[in-house]
């Protein structure tokens, strides 16, 4: 059988074409890409195969930066806490900030645009009570109150990109120039965007498609004075603030922002903070600034007759995807970097384009490629997670980033990547279009709603941390399961209710976070439309700390339907007897062990209606509770794992009430899954792991039949709708 090509982009490199032409063979590339500080020769650009060459709106331009340094982009800064043991403090606010990155702003007066905050009380300490001394980057308070804590909050020029700093230090670029980025709502940077990359694309006339790694505000990346990272939030919006930027919303908006509606007590805003309605009509400002700059920027590319590319990453801030403004831009494609199932769905679901890419894992960089390593078992983990979502909604396109030259010199890793490739193109042209079976509907419900879709719970992207994996594990969970998932917030339930074609509602996070929600559960509306909502058949999922916010004699505020409350110590006095756990649960059936994650300490049985599925260690960490006509069900956390996505998908059925359906379409083993696509009459039966497995499969007519899987495999069958 001829063997497949396509939908693949090879990144490549300067004199490295024989080797190019061999990958491309193997790969079955037919597209080529240049990486952050590579370039592609002219004979790579002759190559049977479209060009994505990488564009940098407002960084990678140094000689114009340099001419317009009041130009470039502006960050709001926190100092550290500084303690007042006289009345008399000073403050060295560049004190952990690397100065390579950063300088001060002295052009814009700073007892206009700065504040000093005492945060012991969180008033802001009167303009006339400090000075500035700028040869030491610091600031004199005269009258402070000893033993209170003072904060500066303060702006910076941000004199060299965080994207190129990390590659610079990772690469060990040496004495490479520094990227300098500028701000587009500057009169000259906007003039310059336009007009350099109108010249740009006549002097690139091999290009087929502008890849715009950046487009003009980086997700918020701060370094230490040690050149590590020391604030990485992926979701920031900090490096879209000026001068400029804080006039022009005030004339939009009506008022004015301050300092602390964006540093936010050193937080920062981050997506695990619940938005104040300052920091939410900053976001809209934002993006809509970006969404009309962009559009000016993608109709210059589609006048020159090619395509406009966003990657989604670095400077992607303002152009939300999922958010309202995103389809004026009118991007052709958007690629993004795919850390497993949950990022592989964050862009394969993005809606206004004509395709998606996603940028696999590992990146052919140093840090991966290196003697003694072995990059094949990152490559496989990257595949295998992903691969679950690409059955439920597959991007458009593959590919990879980097040094190509560092990827050659594993023959393993090149020869894992070119099955990777053929099973990708297999599935692609077998599924794309047709809707998968999904038994049930299911809500997301946190403070974002759908401008977070597949989005929770991440920090810098896909990265591990302790305090996360418990709930990024439900997202990952479900990517690749045979549900229809849909993105909630508090105040769409408060507008409009639950939508009517919701199963169940998951509500998953620690207290106090935008994901839990917080004081939202002391509104009437939400509260008692969520009430009745479950208590008429719904279901409602709890995991960690879901609806608290301790408010009259309740922790959670929805402890009566989910069976189980939080012990803060107030309640001591009263005796908790329901201790006993069930012998079985359907939502248990599959689980050989438990995995909680962090788990949560102190959850309680409110009475003998609550069903107990696991209690260990005195903890309730896995129960179930009937509510009027509906179920809740309470998990203590949830990391992926397959046993944690079957624990997930039969307590989705059950409180549901759908028992009955769960062996629609079903493999008894945890360590694979069933996909059925009715319309085609097709079924993927999948091992998810790398050894061998042998299951039960169910039909959708209740007919078994056992099948043995090789490690990894994928095995299609066709089945008829009357059978």
């Amino acid at each position: 059988m001829e063997k497949k090509k396509g939908r693949v982009t090879l990144p490549s490199e300067e004199n490295f074409l024989t080797e190019t032409k061999e990958l491309m063979e193997r790969w079955g590339a037919d597209a080529i890409r240049d990486s952050d500080g590579t370039k592609l020769d002219d004979s790579i650009k002759q190559l049977d195969a479209k060009i994505y060459t990488t564009y940098f709106v407002a960084r990678g331009h140094n000689e114009f930066a340099q001419k317009h340094m009041e130009e470039c982009q502006q960050l709001y800064l926190m100092s550290m806490f500084n303690t007042a043991v006289t009345e008399t403090l000073e403050i060295d606010f560049m004190k952990g900030y690397f100065t390579e990155q950063l300088k001060p702003d002295y052009v814009h007066d700073p007892k206009k645009y700065w504040e000093v905050i005492d945060r012991t009380t969180g008033k802001v300490v009167d303009i006339h009570q400090w000075e500035v001394n700028e040869d030491k980057n610091s600031i004199l308070i005269t009258d402070a109150i000893p033993w209170h804590e003072y904060t500066v909050s303060f702006l910076v020029y941000a004199i060299w990109d965080p994207t190129q700093m990390y590659n610079h230090i990772t690469n060990n670029w040496g004495d490479k120039a520094h990227d300098i980025p500028f701000d587009v709502r500057q009169p000259h940077s906007n003039e310059y965007m336009k007009s350099y990359l109108t010249q740009w694309l006549q002097e690139n006339p091999d290009t087929d498609v502008v890849r715009f790694t950046t487009l003009f505000y980086h997700f918020t990346l701060v370094f230490n004075h040690l050149g590590k990272e020391k604030f990485v939030d992926w979701f920031g919006y900090g490096a879209s603030v000026s001068v400029a930027a804080m006039d022009a919303f005030e004339q939009e908006k009506g008022y004015r922002l301050r300092p602390e509606d964006i540093v936010d007590q050193g937080y920062y805003n981050t997506s695990f903070r619940i938005p104040t309605k300052a920091f939410i009509d900053y976001m809209d400002f934002i993006q809509k600034f970006v969404a009309e700059e962009a559009k000016k920027l993608v109709g210059i590319v589609h006048e020159s007759g090619k395509e406009a590319m966003m990657f989604l990453g670095d400077n992607w801030i303002g152009t939300e995807p999922y958010g309202k403004y995103f389809e004026n831009i009118g991007f052709d494609a958007v690629v993004g970097s795919v850390g497993g199932g949950a990022t592989l769905r964050m862009i394969a679901d993005i809606p206004h384009v004509r395709y998606t890419e996603g940028r696999f894992l590992p990146y052919f960089f140093p840090d991966t490629f290196y003697e003694g390593n072995n990059p094949v078992i990152e490559a496989n983990e990257n595949w295998l997670t992903a691969r679950r979502a690409i059955l439920r909604n597959p991007v458009d396109r593959i590919g990879y980033g980097g040094y190509l030259s560092l990827a050659y010199k594993f023959p393993e890793f090149v020869a894992y990547i070119e099955k990777v490739t053929d099973e990708f193109r297999n599935i692609y042209d077998t599924i794309k279009g047709i809707k998968p079976y999904t038994g049930i509907k299911v809500a997301i419900l946190n403070s974002w709603g759908k401008v977070r879709t597949w989005q929770t719970h991440m920090v810098a992207h896909a990265l591990w941390y302790k305090q996360i994996y418990s709930y990024l594990g439900v997202l990952e969970s479900l990517s690749g399961a045979a549900v229809d998932v849909t993105f909630i917030s508090f105040d769409d339930v408060i507008r409009d209710g639950v939508p009517k074609d919701v199963d169940v509602i998951i509500n998953a996070g620690d207290a106090g976070t935008a994901f839990s929600g917080g004081e939202k559960w002391a509104d009437e509306k939400l509260i008692t439309t969520i009430r009745a909502w479950i208590y008429n058949g719904g279901g409602f999922i709890g995991i960690g700390e879901p609806t608290a916010y301790h408010h009259q004699g309740h922790y959670f505020q929805l402890a009566e339907a989910l069976g189980v409350d939080k012990e803060l110590g107030f309640s001591l006095s009263t005796d908790k007897y329901f201790t006993t756990a069930l012998e079985k649960h359907f939502i248990s059936t599959d689980s050989t062990s438990f995995d909680f994650g962090e788990g949560m300490k102190n959850i309680y049985s409110l009475s003998e209606d609550t069903e107990i599925i696991e209690y260990s260690n005195g903890e309730i960490h896995l129960s179930s509770h009937d509510f009027g006509k509906g179920r809740g069900v309470y998990i203590a956390g949830l990391p992926y794992s397959e046993e944690n996505t079957r624990l997930l998908m039969r307590a989705l059925f059950y409180a549901a009430h759908k028992e009955g359906e769960f062996l629609k379409w079903h493999a008894s083993n945890v360590y694979c899954e069933v996909h059925a696509y009715p319309l085609i009459q097709k079924m993927a039966i999948v091992n998810n792991s790398l050894n061998e497995q042998t299951t039960l499969v169910y039909d959708g007519q209740g007919n078994s039949q056992k099948v043995t899987l090789a490690p990894s495999e994928i095995q299609w069958r066709d089945f008829s709708n009357e059978s």
